[in-house]
């Protein structure tokens, strides 16, 4: 099978139950932010400009698992902000699983391996040893990392362990240079690959998330398909990067550049993923291939945002996950509130000029899964899609050249402060400006030693309010 039965089984039996009941609006999938903080500023992401003054405020566990029942959404992606700063993800993950859900943890990569050392360490055994010789091997942990491992646990917190339940979905926006430049941080593409590695190693399930921007090459994404794939990776979400309002003022206010210049108009959508449905047969991408035809301009979908509720530590965030007109206290009083009719293209007309670009996954995925726009043979397209067979990995993958950018010497952050300083020059997109010694109001700027200092600030900054919840700090 393309997905594991379990976890498509699980979706199918919800989808199901309120078709039965004929539920008008349900969810599907929640976006659970419980943070904002982020140790990197990626272009094109306006989350931590959105919520610039509530960086350091956290959703409590107790209000995080609570807001999983709340919905009773299958699924529950754990996003952000960077979710591995937050104090307790390991006792989130621990409870979402515990409630039946599918967690997917959508992480940067950069804390990814910590945590993976810190599963071996509360696992180890002798049994270990062949797996700990694995991982030396191939460079994957220290003989450092090695002795503290074979040390144990002695904090009594939980881990995240290897489950069918669970997915790492992990960030990754081309090969080294190009995934480099928008994340403003030399050596992330470098970590996120070992953090690949060393996570099939040990058993779990990974998958890439990617956001395809206007200077996107086309075929450097399907290159990055081809090296994960080869790595055996389980799967991908792509989605085109669309100009909501944070990215736009993130984008001119940030980095003084045209958002123009930076995101996809809808027919530009189209064009870079005219290929999607050929990726589809080729690559495990998540998604319904109603949305592929979707985003290949060979049909039109009505949005569903509120299938993929969002909820952060304002509150439950309509109408979707990139535009923000209000935040309600509970789940039901924003799907009771929210104008919904008013969102999206219908037919051709734009209802909310915001709308216009769009055709994100947040909206539109789910609207292929719960038939909107139903044309004939939709559905036995959904099934044949889930359970068919998984596309083998990728043999010529190795020979992708990933690694093009700090690996061998190329590093963009030394290069762009050469070109700021001559007036003339002209910006890339991607090229980020380095710390010219303002913070502003970010959670970083181009200097790497300030945002790893990130997750000892969070943790002294919150250390009053975890005491308070009886909660173990990290």
């Amino acid at each position: 099978m393309r997905f594991p039965l379990a976890l498509t089984a699980k979706i199918a039996r919800h989808i199901i139950k309120h078709k039965l009941r004929r539920t008008p609006r349900f969810a599907l999938v929640l976006q659970l932010e419980p943070l904002h903080t982020c140790n990197l500023t990626c272009t094109g992401c306006g989350r931590i400009r959105e919520y610039s003054t509530s960086l350091k405020d956290m959703m409590t566990l107790e209000d995080c698992l609570t807001s999983a029942q709340e919905c009773e959404a299958p699924m529950v992606s754990i996003c952000g902000g960077e979710p591995l700063i937050y104090p307790e993800i390991e006792e989130l993950v621990r409870g979402l699983l515990g409630q039946g859900r599918i967690v997917y943890i959508c992480t940067n990569g950069v804390f990814m391996r910590r945590k993976l050392k810190d599963y071996l360490a509360g696992s180890y055994s002798r049994s270990l040893e062949p797996t700990l010789a694995k991982l030396l091997a191939e460079k994957l942990i220290s003989e450092k990392d090695a002795e503290t491992i074979r040390k144990g646990k002695s904090d009594g917190r939980p881990t995240i362990k290897p489950t069918k339940w669970l997915y790492w979905n992990i960030h990754v926006d081309g090969l080294e240079n190009t995934h480099d430049l928008i994340v403003e941080r030399e050596g992330v593409f470098k970590e996120c690959v070992e953090a690949v590695r060393m996570a099939k190693i040990l058993g779990y399930q990974v998958a890439t998330n990617t956001t395809v921007y206007r200077e996107t090459d086309v075929r450097e994404i399907e290159q990055m398909f081809e090296f994960f794939s080869a790595l055996e990776v389980d799967g991908h979400t792509i989605s085109p990067g669309y100009d909501y309002d944070a990215a736009k003022r993130d984008m001119a206010g940030r980095l003084g550049r045209k958002p123009e210049d930076f995101f996809l108009t809808r027919a530009m959508t189209r064009e870079k993923f005219a290929k999607i449905q050929e990726w589809g047969e080729r690559f495990t991408i998540f998604g319904t291939p109603v949305y592929h035809e979707f985003l290949a301009g060979k049909r039109e979908l009505t949005c569903t945002a509120w299938a993929i509720p969002t909820r952060n530590i304002k509150g439950w965030k309509a109408p979707c996950y990139l535009m923000t007109d209000g935040h309600y206290a509970g789940y039901q009083e924003m799907l009771d509130r929210a104008d919904w009719e008013k969102y999206g293209v219908v037919d051709g007309v734009i209802r909310d000029p915001r709308c216009e670009n769009c055709m994100v996954h947040c909206g539109y995925d789910p609207s292929g899964a719960l038939g909107t726009n139903y044309q004939r043979g939709d559905n036995w397209k959904n099934i044949k899609y889930n359970f068919g067979s998984r596309p083998k990995p990728c043999l010529n993958g190795h020979k992708v050249n990933a690694f093009n950018g700090f690996s061998i010497g190329k590093e963009h952050l030394s290069e762009t402060k050469a070109a700021s300083s001559n007036r003339n020059a002209p910006k890339a997109m991607f090229q980020h400006e380095g710390n010219n010694g303002n913070d502003g109001d970010l959670c970083g700027n181009g200097d790497s030693a300030r945002r790893d200092e990130l997750p000892v600030k969070i943790r002294d900054a919150n250390k009053i309010r975890a005491n308070q919840s009886g909660a173990s700090l990290p």
